[in-house]
């Protein structure tokens, strides 16, 4: 059997209302927002860099988990796609199941940088009414028909939506995401969010998730930089744009102070 989820203690108060008592609380520092970051060993240095630039540029409490599919063995047991392009293609759609349907998250692909400060994600959601998840909606066709080590770079609609996504995993909708569905639901499915209306899915602002390689001329205060194509940690891509940003966080992430300093 898989884990349950603990039992809901917000049963009889409206999600909306939780929704956004959580999104205060967490905007007031009182409760760590939850950041899931995918995780891969092949490209393990994304994911620190990622996280260091999060901890520095947060103005809140956080907390960060590794969506490692090593440590979700009990209830996660969907086999490797051949499409993929990470280890964390499909166990991104554990997170509302890992919080156990309550409060709000954020998912994260480890191939990008935070530029700012966390909390501003949650006051642009605080201004908008309560929807299942929120995102970047990209409309575009990549100008890169492959990727990092040569592999496809697949066109389908909604690409990338689910890089970046707010969860409200208190949202009844969301309740689906349980190990019989994200086990067994087509990638096409996951990625569309199927399960959701259109006016479930709330907007985020490009700036929250913007693709190198894909778009152009970005505004002078990018808040997320994804290298969804290859980023500064791979040979090839050693010059993409914002390289030197990457470059300054990761050295940055592996200071240690010495004595005659």
């Amino acid at each position: 059997m898989y884990p349950s989820p603990i039992i809901d203690k917000t049963r009889g108060l409206s999600y909306r209302f939780f929704f956004c008592y959580l999104g205060r609380e967490a905007m007031l520092g009182k409760t760590p927002l939850s950041i899931f970051i995918g995780y891969d060993s092949e490209t393990r240095v994304t994911w620190h860099t990622l996280a260091h630039t999060l901890i520095e540029n947060s103005s809140i409490p956080i907390s960060l988990h590794p969506v490692n599919i090593d440590h979700y063995r009990a209830f996660f047991n969907r086999k490797r796609d051949s499409k993929q392009s990470n280890a964390f293609s499909f166990s991104r759609f554990c997170v509302p199941y890992l919080m156990n349907f309550q409060g709000l998250a954020l998912f994260m692909d480890s191939d990008m940088l935070i530029k700012d400060d966390i909390a501003l994600l949650l006051k642009d959601i605080a201004n908008q009414e309560s929807k299942a998840v929120y995102v970047v909606k990209h409309d575009y066709n990549s100008k890169n028909s492959t990727k990092f080590h040569g592999k496809m770079n697949y066109e389908y609609p909604r690409k990338n939506w689910s890089s970046f996504v707010v969860w409200n995993c208190s949202h009844p909708k969301n309740r689906i995401l349980t190990p019989d569905f994200f086990n067994t639901a087509s990638g096409l499915q996951l990625h569309r969010f199927t399960w959701l209306l259109d006016d479930e899915i709330g907007d985020l602002d490009i700036r929250w998730n913007w693709l190198v390689g894909d778009y152009k001329n970005p505004p002078s205060d990018v808040k997320n930089i994804h290298w969804s194509i290859g980023g500064p940690y791979f040979d090839e891509y050693k010059d993409t744009e914002f390289s030197t940003d990457w470059y300054l966080a990761n050295k940055m992430m592996n200071y240690c102070k010495q004595t005659d300093e």
